[in-house]
């Protein structure tokens, strides 16, 4: 199978290379096994991976331009010749020569179609070239075959801008890496570099493997693969991945995958997959121009023969109306109408770390009406963070959370780490504590000042005998909000209370107003948390409708009746728990796909980075792209209709039947590659974790 959109040649079972080669030829390609290195005429800074299959002919001279132009000379000098009066024997070879030269690439895949019964456009324009000289019309053939050999030309152009997209991706990784060896450094290729071994990256390089840091810190520019344009702080035990840039640091990374398994190549082969997947407006394309062009082809055919024979006509009229309706009969502009704009979204959408897996979700994307989301991970960060500080008597909320923050210095729990984290927003430096104790399932207790302190939950101070009093209020009410509070006291009693829950993302809140900007009618948020807390997140989130205690089984009977309900219906989750409900939806689509297998098998799409912001992104990209396709359909039949009964008249020339189906294919071509054009819109920045924690935390000091 061929794929056009990325150059790639697919053949399955035992094959004779190089009768390959012989076909390829016949259609202008020259066919390179994946892993040599053909020569390659693009540009250095736009050349093609090796490797990648097919690719059009041409080596260090690019001969479609070479007869373009020579044919547009030949049919320019004719014209003036034969405008000035000069003879027959003058012009009349020129127009020849554009014929020749112009149509001839065309010609050699005509020759080969047709023993295949197969009537592409090659055929259908080498017939007309040489139906039109052989009743004399010089000038229309040379028109014809230059007009066509213009418009072969312009569409490998754009098209070709869609593949660079991909072989942008394709250039990111290094061909060799810097790895440490029998005690040395040693250059070795890409390819060679084996799991376990550790790979030396200086300040700009670009990392050549996926691994984890072992030594070093450094910000990487993740952009190709997550598609964030900030760059990401690594430091011992933090993920990289192969194609992002190491920016100011040195950094030592131990290989956790091969150079073939890396994160960056499974995404390139996951978008060339998806490009040559149909999606259905292709499918009905197809289905459309099967019947269509046999039934002009047979209108072209009882257009040239029927008038003469039955109605005894003159044969030439009528013949050059036939050739001119062949030519404008095929399909061109149709069928390059779809592909072109799907090639064009995904390559965008991979660009700015969208990953999606066909036109088919593409397409369904585009489509939505309503999206679920999970909460945990999705909606959240899945980190707990401080929400309230409620200190009890004389001391402030800032002593509290100082007390706290010392004994849970020593405390490997979530929830200290939550803690310590508000501690350190505040710029708040703890005592030093002694004599930790971590009390399983309750809290712990160490000695802070002479005095031993405990924080825990209500049961781990009734355990102790020591009297909640008012702070059982506190508590009470906090956990009504959905919040998990927790007792900080002594042997004495409680000093204060402090509360905490998931951490919402900073742009939950603006990711659903743009949705609904954005078309999207019903929101809904599915999550095992209880309810006073599923409803405190979806309160601060803005979702339309929340459903909770929730088991997986039950999140797939939610997506179900919200497809009976809404129909088109996207399910965003972390790709791992919530398999099962993107399974049951219309389009599943998982969150921070970068590194995670789960994620980029399961879902339909995948958000590479975990930033919400990019789901707006890929519905209005997914509706731009269904907008194009129904334009450049409507377009293309719009025309051919028009064409074919201009025909029957003897209002169309074959030069405007020419200029009609390649303009149209054109055109339909240039409007499908808009789409990689579509960005992500900018937003305001969120603010700093520090400044909302301290807007949203509720300091109240009784």
């Amino acid at each position: 199978m061929l794929n056009p959109a990325t150059g790639r040649l697919t053949v399955e079972g035992v094959v004779d290379l190089e009768a390959i080669r012989r076909e390829g030829r016949k259609e202008n390609y020259t066919i390179a096994p994946i892993g040599t290195v053909p020569a390659d005429p693009t540009p250095a800074g736009e050349r093609r991976a090796p490797g990648r299959g097919a690719r059009p002919t041409g080596r260090g001279v690019d001969w479609g331009l070479v007869r373009t132009l020579v044919s547009g000379a030949a049919l320019a000098a004719a014209f003036v010749a034969a405008r000035a009066g000069a003879a027959a024997a003058v012009f009349v070879p020129l127009y020849v020569a554009a014929m020749v030269i112009g149509g001839w690439g065309n010609a050699r895949k005509a020759y080969h179609a047709l023993p295949r019964l197969d009537f592409n456009m090659s055929v259908l324009m080498t017939v007309a070239v040489i139906g039109a000289a052989a009743i004399g019309e010089w000038e229309e053939g040379a028109i014809v075959a230059f007009l066509y050999a213009v418009s072969e030309l312009l569409e490998s152009r754009t098209m070709d801008r869609a593949r660079r997209s991909i072989r942008e991706l394709m250039d990111r990784a290094p061909r060799v890496a810097t790895v440490r060896r029998d005690g040395g450094e040693v250059q070795v290729p890409a390819a060679e570099v084996r799991v376990g071994d550790v790979v030396i990256i200086w300040p700009g390089e670009m990392i050549p493997v996926d691994g984890r840091v072992v030594a070093g810190r450094s910000a990487v520019d993740e952009a190709p693969i997550t598609g964030e344009s900030v760059p990401v702080d690594k430091e011992p035990g933090a993920e990289v991945f192969a194609g992002t840039l190491n920016t100011d640091g040195s950094l030592e990374v131990e290989v956790t995958r091969r150079a073939e398994d890396t994160t960056l190549a499974r995404i390139i082969h996951l978008v060339e997959e998806a490009q040559a997947r149909r999606a259905p407006s292709q499918a009905f394309v197809d289905r459309f121009a099967a019947v269509y062009t046999p039934i002009v082809l047979t209108l072209a055919a009882g257009l040239a023969v029927v008038p003469p024979l039955v109605f005894d006509r003159d044969w030439g009229p009528w013949i050059y109306r036939g050739l001119a309706l062949l030519v404008v009969s095929c399909p061109c502009a149709l069928v390059v109408s779809t592909p072109v704009a799907i090639v064009s979204a995904i390559a965008n959408a991979a660009r700015h770390g969208v990953l999606i897996k066909g036109g088919v979700h593409l397409e369904a994307a585009g489509a939505l009406t309503a999206v679920a989301f999970d909460k945990t991970g999705t909606l959240t960060r899945a980190r707990p963070a401080v929400t309230d500080v409620v200190p009890l008597g004389d001391r402030t909320a800032g002593d509290l959370l100082a007390l706290a923050a010392a004994v849970e210095a020593r405390s490997e729990h979530p929830l200290a780490a939550a803690v310590l984290r508000e501690a350190q927003a505040r710029g708040l430096r703890p005592e030093p504590a002694g004599d930790f104790a971590a009390l399983a399932g309750r809290g712990a207790r160490a000695t802070v000042g002479g005095e031993t302190v405990y924080i825990g939950n209500p049961a781990l101070f009734e355990e102790l005998g020591i009297p909640v009093g008012p702070a059982g209020e506190q508590v009470r009410r906090l956990q009504a909000e959905g919040k998990t509070a927790v007792l900080v006291g002594t042997a004495q009693g409680p000093l204060g209370v402090i509360a905490m829950a998931d951490e919402v993302r900073e742009t939950a809140r603006a990711t659903l107003d743009a949705l609904r900007r954005a078309g999207i009618r019903h929101t809904v948020m599915l999550t095992g948390d209880n309810e006073a807390t599923a409803r405190a997140i979806a309160a601060r989130v803005g979702v339309d409708e929340v459903q909770s205690q929730l088991l997986p089984q039950d999140k797939v009977r939610a997506v179900e009746a919200l497809r009976r309900r809404h129909g088109k219906v996207a399910m965003v989750g972390d790709g791992i728990n919530d398999a099962p409900a993107l399974a049951a939806a219309t389009v599943g689509i998982a969150m921070g796909g970068a590194g995670t297998d789960a994620a980029l098998e399961t879902a339909d799409i995948v958000l590479m980075a975990d930033d919400l912001t990019k789901l707006p992104f890929t519905v209005r990209l997914s509706r731009a792209t269904l907008r194009v396709i129904r334009q450049n359909i409507a377009f293309s039949i719009a025309v051919k209709l028009l064409a074919v009964l201009a025909a029957f008249p003897g209002w169309l020339t074959l030069w405007l039947a020419i200029l009609a189906d390649m303009g149209a294919s054109v055109l339909v071509t240039l409007n499908g590659m808009r789409l990689l054009r579509v960005e992500p819109r900018h937003r305001t920045d969120p603010p700093t974790s520090e400044a909302r924690a301290r807007s949203s935390l509720r300091d109240t000091t009784r």
